[in-house]
């Protein structure tokens, strides 16, 4: 919890674009993952290293679909 008040923190500082806020997220999702059990651990990892780049183009890709 303090490390998310801390990241809250830094983007209200930094001013919030999408890929910022993009890659905290991230990041926090990271550290949650260092709290699952080992066999979770490599699939929580995989899911939380999306680049912002691919996230946006899937992003884009949805939207064109509907």
């Amino acid at each position: 919890m303090r490390f998310f008040a801390i990241t809250l923190t830094i983007l209200l500082v930094t001013g919030c674009s999408n890929r910022a806020v993009y890659d905290n997220i991230q990041l926090n999702n990271r550290y949650a993952c260092a709290e699952k059990p080992p066999s979770e651990q490599d699939a929580c990892y995989q899911n939380a290293s999306k680049t912002y780049d691919e996230y946006e183009r899937e992003r884009q890709e949805a939207l064109q679909q509907d």
